[in-house]
């Protein structure tokens, strides 16, 4: 079996992104494509959640953490924000989502941590209601 092709990478891809990040939000990301952005949504689909997400060395919680992790150092709040859903989605718990960021607070700044704490506040209380 050879290398999957461009068009299997994106359907893999877009597979990947619903079961992770949800219908909801991926419905709400294509309903916005324009001519203009359709390259960064197809970049999306092949070589992030495709190329990426769907290697098979990593489990999707493990992925999950790194992300989180990544987004902190970066101070990508908002991606934080949509991470932290996908992350519960991949099966990490509140408690593992903390000790991501804790752990990114000793090694990417606390001001750093905090941001993501607070976006993840957020969005947990909109979950929970």
């Amino acid at each position: 079996m050879g290398e999957p092709t461009r068009k299997e990478l994106r359907d893999t891809g877009l597979k990947n992104r619903r079961e992770v990040l949800g219908d909801k939000y991926v419905d709400k990301a294509l309903s916005n494509i324009t001519e203009f952005n359709r390259p960064l949504q197809d970049l999306l689909n092949e070589y992030c959640w495709g190329g990426c997400w769907g290697r098979k060395g990593l489990t999707r919680k493990e992925r999950s953490m790194i992300v989180l992790g990544m987004l902190t150092a970066l101070g990508k709040s908002h991606e934080v924000a949509t991470h932290v859903r996908g992350a519960l989605n991949n099966g990490l718990t509140e408690q593992q989502i903390a000790e991501v960021f804790l752990q990114a607070a000793v090694y990417c700044g606390v001001p750093a941590a905090v941001d993501s704490f607070r976006e993840a506040t957020k969005v947990l209380a909109e979950l929970n209601g």
